[in-house]
């Protein structure tokens, strides 16, 4: 027996389908492009902005490595891991006005190694390290001889950053010097080592022996200045340049006294930072 037609009643709605997995891939692809390039719009802005900041590289303090880089370090990479350890050093009693010099913080008890010339016969002594933290400091150990002096600070930074000391020099071997040359401070310039075993002579106290001598440029106030080899490690300390006409400027050869030297240097009660 037929049943009588009812109302008619709509089919039922088909189901809504995934999108194919290529589209919603595609999606992702193109919402990932779009963030990468706003993040380099933004990131292009920000640069520009801090490259018009003259204040902005200087409040970007460089962070240092704790060891010796297993692989050779650009010049860039030497100056971010050793510009924590270096200070500027304002001596003043030796002479008319105040001498500006360089010095290296080399131990964890924050002793500073540097030149003693820089210091010789100063009444005061003030370090001033990268963070802008100043203090005084007092000379511990000295060799006049060698031309090294180790300085004891009153102060320490709050991060205090020691350099990594060591290693050898070859002929040819690139390095860096980090100094305050003419009270630029942080001044960084790079060279090879154009000899070894070189003599100093001068005109009081004797000639100095066995000195590196490098091609990175180098003027009065880079002395007590940090030599830096491509590892990071500080190989010798900066204490002359050469100019056959007394002028006092730079014409492509320094001196340092090598690092094992200078740590073997000095007289008095206190004790030279080990390697």
């Amino acid at each position: 027996m037929l049943r009588p037609a009812g109302p008619e009643q709509a089919p039922p709605e088909p189901e809504p389908r995934p999108a194919p997995w290529w589209k919603a891939g595609l999606r992702r692809k193109l919402l990932t492009g779009a963030i990468a390039a706003w993040a380099v719009a933004i990131t292009a802005v920000v640069l520009l902005r801090d490259g018009g900041d003259p204040g902005a590289a200087a409040r970007a303090l460089p962070s240092a490595s704790p060891s010796a880089s297993d692989a050779p370090l650009t010049v860039p990479q030497v100056y971010q891991a050793l510009r924590p350890s270096v200070v500027l050093i304002k001596a003043t009693g030796s002479g008319a006005g105040a001498d500006t010099g360089t010095g290296v913080v080399a131990n964890a008890d924050g002793t500073i190694l540097t030149a003693f010339h820089v210091v010789e016969g100063s009444k005061s002594i003030t370090v001033a390290y990268a963070d802008g933290t100043e203090s005084p400091a007092e000379i511990v150990t000295s060799s006049a001889a060698q031309d090294i002096a180790t300085l004891k600070p009153a102060k320490l930074p709050e991060t205090l950053v020691p350099a990594v000391l060591g290693g050898g020099a070859g002929i040819g071997d690139d390095v860096v010097a980090i100094g305050n040359p003419l009270g630029l401070t942080a001044t960084t310039t790079s060279g090879v080592v154009s000899g070894l075993e070189r003599t100093l002579s001068r005109d009081r106290g004797g000639d100095i022996a066995g000195l590196i001598q490098f091609d990175a440029a180098v003027n009065p106030g880079s002395s007590g200045g940090p030599l830096i080899n491509d590892r990071g490690q500080v190989i010798g300390v900066v204490v002359a340049l050469a100019n056959p006409t007394d002028a006092g400027t730079f014409i492509g050869i320094g001196f340092a006294v090598p690092i094992g030297a200078a740590l073997g240097a000095g007289e008095g009660e206190g004790q030279n930072p080990p390697l």
